[in-house]
């Protein structure tokens, strides 16, 4: 338990130390130009209180990730510990706060305009296409998963006949298709509607909801299986397919949410455009991290703990075929009872249909802004959001939840080298240290360009060597393709 108390104590202290360093380099000052004043439109630019844009914020990037992704990354081991404390204090805190300022000294930015005003056009472009593929793939697989842990817990024996089968073989029950059916609606109202209509009243309530789970989960841990949390003494994988899960990439795409994801980029934004002070960005943007960072410290600890260690956890994650709805399932009836297992599990729903609905809410602003269509009028956002909905749910019907979950994983991160490598040139452009952004850019480049020849998603060569050497032969590329914009970049305000 000792390697998870000071993980834990790390991430908090490093709010108040190197979040505060952060936004000294940053400039972040007591201004209240900010664009949900200058920029009002009472849809998307409305100024909202500091403590309901942080719990917006976190319950915006938080979703499935942390408790999903910290579940299954805590199978490689106690490393995994190491990977969210070092990754949420450097690589993922930062990434979200100085992008978060960025977006907010530039009127509330959506993450492709803010790119390709850094990295140019031709990157802008690319990233307009991959930042909506990211958007509908997160949405799908945050309209999948609750469906699935509802679906769970209802016995409906006269919906349980089988109503639809895909071409991947994941059935689909009456059930599970009513209450899809039911989430997709929420989302096409939710993205539609002004965001303090219904974002702005009840995501702050479900943002506390969060908290107070992770709460219960920690207290769970502390009385019952603090014992049983192992310690880190080394990086060995503990997987149980290591030979086919190498630590590099796969722990670093497993564990984004909680480390560093890319879509917390495509969120800051939205809060961006509701912040009433650029003071409010540490606990908005950072303090939002860390906690997120905290939540999935808290879900990888309790899934190495309640298994009686990592190699029971792997057991755990073959019987239930991946499902890590059914593992958090089990750790809160087992932990707290079944009555109190409903707030969790409730918990656990709210998180990933609220992050869905605001990623699908990120997506229509991102293609608004690539097509200058105005959003005031409800009739031109619907021609925006019903083809958005039509995508998502076709992915949801035609791929299983670990091929969503890996793409997913990927492109997350590799969204995140974008907005790493964007920071890096506005960092230069200021005159501050590149540093503190070119380490986790390097970094991130490596992990997503090695999994493109790791991952039997994509090359998958046997020849682990090999696919190491080539992809880091794509990262000096990539690296040597932008230090030179980074260097060259114009006489532009920053």
């Amino acid at each position: 338990m000792i390697t998870f108390l000071v993980c834990l104590a790390l991430l908090i202290v490093a709010y108040f130390t190197y979040g505060g360093v952060l936004c000294r380099i940053a400039g972040v000052r007591n201004t209240t130009e900010v664009p949900s004043k200058t920029m009002y439109d009472g849809v998307d630019y409305i100024p909202m209180p500091r403590w309901k844009t942080f719990l917006i914020q976190l319950l915006n990037i938080a979703g499935l990730g942390p408790i999903f992704g910290a579940l299954l990354g805590a199978a490689y081991g106690p490393v995994a510990f190491v990977w969210i404390t070092l990754g949420g204090i450097f690589f993922g805190a930062m990434h979200d706060l100085l992008s978060g300022v960025i977006s907010l000294r530039n009127g509330g930015l959506s993450l492709p305009e803010i790119v390709g005003k850094y990295l140019g056009g031709g990157t802008k472009v690319v990233m307009r296409y991959f930042s909506v593929f990211l958007m509908i793939l997160v949405g799908a697989v945050f309209m999948s998963q609750p469906a699935e842990l509802i679906a769970e817990r209802i016995t409906a024996p006269a919906l349980d006949a089988v109503a639809f089968t895909s071409p991947a073989g994941h059935s689909f029950s009456w059930l599970l298709l009513i209450i899809l059916g039911i989430i997709l609606v929420y989302y096409v109202v939710a993205t539609l509607l002004p965001v303090d209509k219904i974002i702005g009243k009840i995501y702050p309530v479900f943002g506390g909801l969060l908290i107070f789970m992770a709460g219960g989960v920690l207290l769970a841990l502390f009385t019952t299986y603090g014992s049983a949390i192992p310690e880190f003494t080394g990086f060995k994988n503990m997987h149980a397919a290591a030979d086919k899960m190498p630590l590099v990439p796969m722990l670093f795409t497993t564990i984004a949410c909680g480390a560093i994801s890319g879509f917390h980029a495509t969120q800051s934004p939205l809060m961006a455009r509701c912040m009433r002070n650029e003071n409010e960005s540490r606990v908005v943007f950072y303090g939002a991290m860390i906690s997120e960072s905290v939540i999935a410290l808290i879900w990888a600890a309790i899934g190495m703990a309640f298994w009686g260690g990592v190699e029971g956890l792997n057991g755990a994650i073959a019987e239930f075929g991946g499902k890590a709805s059914i593992l958090v399932d089990k750790i809160a009836v087992a932990s707290m009872g079944e009555f109190l297992a409903y707030f969790v599990i409730f918990g656990v729903v709210a998180c990933a249909i609220t992050s869905g609905d605001t990623a699908f809410r990120s997506a229509r602003l991102i293609v608004a802004d690539m097509a200058n269509i105005e959003q005031k009028t409800i009739r031109k956002r619907l021609w925006i959001c019903l083809p958005v909905f039509a995508i998502g749910l076709s992915i949801i019907l035609l791929l299983p939840f670990g091929t969503m979950w890996s793409y997913f994983a990927w492109a997350n991160q590799t969204l995140s080298v974008f907005t790493l490598w964007t920071i890096t040139v506005w960092l230069h452009h200021r005159k501050k240290s590149i540093w503190l952004a070119l380490i986790p850019a390097i970094v991130m480049t490596y992990v997503c360009s090695s999994y493109i020849f790791v991952s039997p998603l994509m090359f998958g060569m046997a020849n682990r060597t090999v696919a190491y050497i080539l992809g880091g032969v794509l990262t000096l590329l990539i690296s040597a393709f932008i230090l030179r914009k980074v260097f060259n970049y114009g006489k532009k305000s920053a």
